[in-house]
């Protein structure tokens, strides 16, 4: 499964709804836009050092999907799609979902705009 920025932050604050779901998975990867965001997101946070120090503990956890030509590809053609059906998605997003269909995992998010992507699986919580 590939979490999003939302699953990634709801997997450091320990919610108890992810359980079920991440001990289902064969894998977890962070797609490294996911991995700017939430870096972003640390460093703009009251509670900085504890993110920080989480992070640390466990990246080595994860897989982390680079960005590549194939990507590149898959993002040209999720793009297309939204745009022919009228239902864009913000640019990372796209990226994200380009990563889901070019790796076929899943992805665990809260946002629903994901299920306009043809071929993109979005697990909730």
């Amino acid at each position: 499964m590939i979490l999003d920025t939302n699953g990634l932050s709801a997997l450091a604050e320990g919610e108890p709804a992810l359980e079920s779901l991440l001990r289902k998975a064969t894998q977890i990867a962070i797609p490294v836009i996911v991995l700017g965001e939430y870096r972003y997101g640390i460093a703009h946070s009251r509670d900085r050092k504890h993110y920080e120090e989480w992070l640390t503990a466990y990246l080595s956890r994860f897989r982390i999907l680079d960005v590549d030509e194939e990507t590149t590809m898959s993002y040209r053609d999720v793009r297309t799609e939204l745009k022919k059906a009228g239902t864009p998605i913000p640019s990372n997003d796209v990226w994200i979902a380009a990563l889901c269909r070019q790796h076929r995992l899943p992805l665990l998010s809260r946002d629903r705009h994901f299920d306009a992507v043809p071929g993109v699986r979005r697990l909730a919580w």
